[in-house]
């Protein structure tokens, strides 16, 4: 009986923690500019923040590239595995309070993302004000 119980917290827990972040998963990025897919970034969940990180590098060229733009610990690091989305806080409907990376630049803007559709993510960066900034949108990848 004990164990029964448990096994049900334990899909129950599950259930709860699914709904709560619907963004946890791999993400497809694609660039707002030109519409290609540039990425496989994995969204997790660690301290109660949520972060993202270059899971796969799409293009085979890119694959071996480093952060040269970047500053302190992210310098000269593999592109691939980065940590780009950095400490976000969720807020309703949305996730804020951190930071995204952009490798290309090694610039670190504020960020918000939100889901646009089940499978759809948008994702913000933008200097001081929302106003200010960049969308892009990423598809999950199943």
């Amino acid at each position: 009986m004990k164990n029964k119980i448990c096994i049900l917290f334990l899909l129950i827990s599950t259930v709860f923690f699914a709904q709560t972040h619907k963004i946890i998963g791999k993400w497809k990025s694609v660039d707002d500019e030109t519409g290609k897919a540039l990425s496989i970034i994995e969204i997790f969940e660690k301290g109660g923040k949520i972060y993202g990180k270059v899971h796969e590098i799409l293009e085979e060229k890119d694959k071996k590239k480093v952060c040269i733009y970047c500053d302190g610990e992210d310098k000269n690091k593999p592109i691939q595995g980065l940590i780009v989305i950095k400490g976000l806080n969720k807020k309703g409907n949305e996730y804020k309070g951190g930071k995204i990376l952009d490798p290309k630049s090694g610039n670190l803007y504020n960020c918000t993302i939100m889901l646009d559709e089940k499978d759809k993510l948008k994702v913000r960066g933008f200097i001081g004000i929302s106003l200010f900034g960049r969308t892009q949108y990423w598809y999950r990848v199943k």
